[in-house]
């Protein structure tokens, strides 16, 4: 489902040259779908001439292996978050990057959407004031049989709710906050019988002492998606990603100098989510300008240590 939405939301100038998949039935039928060459292993794959970057858009304990034999040939990856099934894996990712001088990218769409582009405007205004604290909220409802799924599985997913919606929060904390400490974390199973976590509770902190209040969960039965930013001078408050979450909307309340109700002006996004489309974009300018603005390897590695730290100290 991610793959095709990857390749529906490359920009125009950019051509598909070909695809894999372990299952060659669904390869072909993902080329046909695409207009494309479906390859017999990911080797042949990779000896495409002139081949500028590789998207990989897999199960979790496939990523780092995947990615990191993309990187070694020499070619630019975009990888799905959270890029790996650890922050080892990651790091491993990361360092080839680093010394081969390719671009990467860990593919956390979220920041691209259109409200949270405009909230990011936003809360940088001196007028929002310092950011004192957020919740944010972000949960679906399984389906029949999820607790036999390969993400009810460590070995496959790396973790539970916490690495799967929960890794997305984490990432619009560490943007809007800077960097951040685990203050406190749940990661309780209430429902699925599996031995993973289907909810996530979290408090993360900065140094300044400013609040992330996240809950990630899969027992959240109607899809939702809400984020709440506080500043000194008024609140950003974000509800609802498109398609089953929501129509996406922006509400910005200010605060008055009398206080008592603010003023508010709310924005609505509707239509296609170009969420995809941005963040594919922004990579693949990076390469063809020679820049590194996308690379996010940083902020990635800082979340998956965050989710290591948090399964740690709840034996998860």
């Amino acid at each position: 489902m991610i793959g095709k939405k990857r390749a529906k939301s490359l920009p125009g100038d950019a051509v598909l040259a070909g695809c894999f998949d372990t299952d060659l039935e669904r390869g072909a039928s993902f080329a046909r779908e695409f207009g494309t060459e479906c390859f017999q292993n990911l080797d042949e794959l990779l000896r495409i001439n002139d081949l500028k970057a590789v998207i990989v858009a897999t199960r979790h304990d496939s990523l780092a292996p995947i990615g990191a034999k993309v990187l070694e040939h020499g070619i630019n990856l975009f990888l799905e978050k959270p890029g790996g099934l650890n922050l080892k894996e990651l790091d491993a990712i990361t360092s080839i990057a680093e010394q081969r001088k390719l671009h990467l990218h860990i593919g956390y769409n979220h920041l691209f959407h259109p409200a949270l582009l405009k909230v990011r405007e936003i809360a940088k205004r001196q007028d929002f004031g310092k950011i004192m604290f957020i919740r944010a909220r972000y949960g679906h409802g399984g389906r029949l049989g999820y607790e036999n799924e390969w993400r009810a599985d460590k070995k496959l997913s790396g973790g539970g709710e916490l690495i799967d919606q929960g890794t997305h929060l984490i990432d619009i904390a560490l943007d809007l906050l800077g960097d951040l400490s685990v203050d406190y974390a749940a990661t309780p199973n209430y429902f699925w019988k599996m031995h993973l976590e289907d909810n996530a509770f979290l408090s993360l902190k900065n140094s300044s002492g400013s609040i992330a209040f996240l809950h990630a969960s899969c027992t959240e039965w109607k899809n939702m998606f809400s984020l709440e930013v506080y500043g000194e001078y008024g609140k950003l408050d974000v509800a609802g990603l498109g398609g089953s979450y929501g129509t996406e909307t922006l509400t910005h309340y200010t605060m008055l100098p009398e206080m008592g109700p603010p003023n508010s002006m709310q924005w609505e996004f509707e239509g296609e989510d170009e969420s995809w489309n941005i963040e594919l974009e922004s990579f693949i300018q990076d390469i063809n300008n020679g820049t590194f603005k996308s690379d996010n390897s940083k902020s990635s590695k800082k979340v998956l240590e965050i989710v290591e730290e948090i399964y740690e100290r709840n034996n998860r």
